[in-house]
């Protein structure tokens, strides 16, 4: 029921930390792993970890160009026969797009919120629709998407990545409907909402030099019952689940991997 043998699994975003611990982590499972991105050097870091446990490719690409994506899917089909599996790890923010203490809304960068919003929407839209095709045309597929804490509470400074991944919900909704009533339940699109995750991008925020905790970082564990960050592998258990025949009567879902965050109220 957990089998991900031979399955051809599209990893977008899988070059930061909890994406590559995905695709290590599918890749143990003997699933063909094909990793998206936009810098070479940082997919042949990867793929370096990748090739000694599974078949595997690397193509360099924009997430955010459909004809790319296109030329990329029929690659992939050329080499590998179908697509079974797309994970949209990809995501990102602006310095623009975050309210720091000494800000407020009004001070937000127009340009840098469109870009967020185009990066964690459109970035989970546009390849959900191009690789979406070719799993209406075999009829089974799974899709997982990237959402986030902030979409359920508000999470201070983070107002255009928390209208990203709230839009992104969403979406992730409407696409699970639409490839059931149209495409047959052989075809799921669920989501994760990872937690407080220590990775490239926040490592600073949260942590100080000496590894304690940064007052935002103590704030966040203060209202997380398991009183720690989250694991990378943890993550990636979740999303087996998902991708797997385990969970062939689940889509439409947001499955929490978070320490409790969304279930406590800070009291």
């Amino acid at each position: 029921m957990f089998s991900l043998k031979d399955k051809v699994v599209v990893l977008t975003g899988a070059t930061g930390t909890l994406g590559g611990s995905v695709a290590l982590t599918l890749a143990q499972s003997n699933a063909k792993i094909i990793v998206l991105g936009r810098s070479q050097k940082l997919l042949d870091l990867l793929s370096n970890k990748l090739s000694p446990l599974t078949e595997t490719a690397t193509f360099v690409v924009d997430v955010m160009n459909k004809i790319a994506l296109e030329g990329v899917r029929e690659s992939i089909i050329n080499q590998f026969g179908n697509i079974d599996i797309l994970i949209n790890a990809v995501g990102g923010n602006l310095p623009g797009a975050v309210i720091s203490d000494d800000q407020s809304i009004f001070d937000m960068s127009e340009s840098d919120f469109d870009e967020v919003v185009d990066l964690n929407l459109k970035g989970a839209v546009l390849p959900s629709i191009v690789f979406g095709k070719s799993m209406s045309k075999q009829g089974s597929g799974v899709i997982v998407n990237y959402s986030s804490m902030a979409v359920d509470r508000v999470i201070t400074r983070v107002v255009g990545y928390s209208a990203a991944k709230a839009a992104m919900e969403n979406f992730t909704r409407w696409m699970a409907v639409e490839m059931a009533l149209k495409f047959g339940d052989g075809i799921r699109v669920n989501a994760v909402a990872p937690g407080f995750f220590i990775g490239k991008q926040n490592k600073a925020l949260l942590l100080n030099e000496d590894g304690s905790f940064t007052e935002r970082g103590q704030k966040i564990i203060n209202n997380t019952p398991m009183k720690r960050f989250g694991n990378a592998e943890e993550l990636s258990g979740a999303i087996h689940f998902l991708c797997s025949d385990s969970a062939s009567f689940v889509t439409g879902i947001v499955l929490p991997v978070d320490g409790g965050f969304s279930a406590f109220s800070g009291v």
